[in-house]
């Protein structure tokens, strides 16, 4: 088949924008095929484009040659059709454009199409790494569209946000010195200085900071990230950051800034209207809800039942407690028909596959519950954990045992599967602040205190007293913004005072040697003089998911990678010609293992 050519035919309008209002006008659209369906002396083809779907219509009576090349049409080829919109007959109510179609008087066909490797429909039930391999074609489907759009149209409110708010953009490199972020970088050799090697940024921190120094007052970039750590649904080897810095700030400054703009997306991108942000500090997320990044949509906070069970004849618990642990505890209300004890069983292979040794149950069905250690327990201490709990019948109370860590760990996890499983997550949004982080976190493994957070973060003024000696008391000026379980951003106020910053690095091991050769052009920069400056990186792609109530960040992704950190379509990574290593003197050498 010969193809058309546009020549002086303009698309006027897209297809999914037209309304009743329009017709008895001509119009220009283009598109893709969705489907054609031969009626005998009708033809009815659905355009397709990013907008939507219009039905275009051709009778044979109107104009055979048009009517003879509708004919020749086949899903997904590409068109372009000028006609006059009108009423339809038989109007679909299932599509914004139902009720009009176009009564077509030229078509030309732009582009043949072989039959796809899955249909291009939003219930497609094609796997996904098929769909991953022919991404371009998966991108045609409405969904996916629309959450690309929904990305478009999140970023340029973030743009005109910052900009009313004085934040000036500025990139920042992508090749730059390998420095400790906390996860593993990756890696570009440099061919004109053999040996070494440019680092993708895990983000412009040390940069966004020197902007600081030099002036730059209020920074901000969406700016584009890298870490090769193991992927999950909601991380990527590559992502983007809303990323922004000010000066002459303190904490409530940077969390105001990001409060307004978390009012002013949801209300011009979802039309809601977000209350005050609530704020819990760190101790109080993990004590209620066994988790830093708290999905508060839902109740099930964790009850600390240590103190009543501490003398207790059930030696699990009596027994944990003695050796410096704790006994604590959610209540599933209203779960017991759906907690059946077989799914309190898979319950228990869960939580011990995430460090607990068990799981301890009241069930309460009948006038009286049933408890899987009431034997050991005295009246009075039942009835007390009862109260404690809040227990009534109906409910299921779920109890683990161990070292604290453990136990806020396995009850946090705990508690977001059970609310699954007894479908009580509402369909709302409840952002809120972390405040006040741990400043260390204690490396079992190597038995040091390591920095929860940049070794730039700030520790509160009262805690400063605390790092020669007890780094379990130091706490930090670092906060995180959390969305529905998910840890949308994160951010501090900087260390700038030199003697501090010097205190700090020793603080996690590193000599002034080792800090001026891995930080040293930031600190020296810091002798010129530092305002006073703190900031945050909002996640673009996690913001996109929640926002749109999706579970995967690939689904607001254009070209995402796989579990493996590969691209189905294009096939990277790939080996290189043994050339192109010569050039960069690399040699590959066998794994490890």
């Amino acid at each position: 088949m010969k193809l058309d050519r546009m020549d002086n035919m303009k698309r006027t309008d897209y297809c999914g924008t037209l309304t009743e209002a329009d017709c008895g006008r001509e119009v220009v659209v283009a598109g893709f095929t969705q489907r054609q369906r031969d009626l005998g002396q009708l033809i009815f083809i659905d355009l397709r484009d990013r907008s939507g779907i219009v039905q275009l219509a051709f009778d044979d009576k109107t104009d055979r040659e048009i009517f003879d090349k509708a004919f020749t049409v086949r899903s997904e080829f590409i068109l372009m059709a000028k006609g006059t919109v009108r009423e339809r007959s038989s109007k679909n109510p299932e599509i914004p454009t139902g009720n009009i179609e176009i009564e077509v008087t030229e078509l030309k066909i732009l582009g043949q199409a072989q039959t796809p490797p899955f249909e291009i429909l939003d219930d497609t039930g094609a796997k996904e790494d098929l769909r991953l391999k022919y991404r371009y074609l998966d991108l045609r489907r409405p969904a996916l569209q629309k959450n690309i759009l929904m990305r478009h149209k999140i970023a340029k409110v973030t743009r005109d946000y910052f900009d009313e708010n004085g934040f000036i953009e500025i990139e920042t490199p992508t090749l730059i010195k390998s420095t400790p972020e906390g996860a593993r970088d990756y890696l570009v050799p440099s061919r004109v200085h053999p040996g070494s090697f440019f680092a993708l940024p895990q983000s412009p921190q040390m940069y966004k900071q020197l902007l600081m120094v030099s002036g730059f007052d209020r920074y901000m970039q969406i700016a584009r990230c890298y870490r090769d750590e193991d992927l999950r649904a909601d991380r990527q080897p590559e992502f983007t950051q809303i990323d922004l810095e000010m000066s002459f700030v303190d904490m409530e400054d940077v969390l105001a800034i990001g409060e307004g703009f978390m009012k002013r997306l949801f209300r011009e991108v979802l039309g809601i209207e977000l209350d005050t942000l609530p704020r819990l500090t760190y101790t109080e997320a993990m004590e209620q809800y066994g988790s830093d990044k708290p999905d508060t949509r839902y109740d099930m906070k964790i009850c600390d039942l240590s103190d009543i069970v501490k003398d207790c004849g059930f030696g699990v618990f009596s027994g944990a407690i003695e050796n410096g642990g704790t006994v604590r505890a959610i209540n599933a209300k209203n779960a017991a028909e759906t907690l059946t004890r077989k799914e309190i069983d898979k319950l228990t292979e869960y939580v011990r596959g995430i460090g607990a040794k068990g799981l301890a149950f009241i069930r309460w069905v009948e006038d009286e519950p049933a408890c899987s250690f009431s034997k050991f327990m005295t009246a009075e201490e039942m009835a007390a954990i009862y109260e404690r709990t809040g227990a009534e019948k109906g409910d299921v109370i779920l109890i683990v045992a161990d070292r604290k860590k453990t136990v806020l760990s396995v009850l946090g996890s705990l508690r977001g599967v059970v609310a699954r499983k007894l479908d009580i997550i509402p369909d709302t949004y409840n952002p809120l602040w972390i405040t006040e982080f741990p400043f260390f976190e204690y490396n079992e493994e190597t038995g040091n205190w390591d920095a929860m957070h940049h070794p730039f973060t700030s520790p509160l003024d009262e805690c400063i007293p605390y790092l020669d000696g007890n780094p379990e008391k130091v706490f930090a000026k670092a906060y995180d913004l959390v969305l529905n379980g998910v840890e949308l951003a994160s951010g501090s106020i900087r260390i700038t005072d030199p003697e501090l910053q010097g205190k700090m690095f020793r603080a996690l091991g590193l000599s002034d040697e080792e800090a001026h050769e891995k930080f040293g052009f930031l600190t020296d920069a810091f002798k010129y003089g530092a305002p006073p400056h703190g900031g945050m990186g909002i996640g673009l792609d996690r913001l996109c998911m929640t926002m749109l109530g999706l579970d995967s960040i690939r689904d607001v992704t254009a070209f995402p990678k796989v579990a493996t950190s590969s691209e189905l379509m294009s096939g990277a990574p790939a080996p290189v010609d043994d050339e192109q290593l010569r050039e960069l003197a690399i040699s590959i050498i066998k794994p490890m293992e």
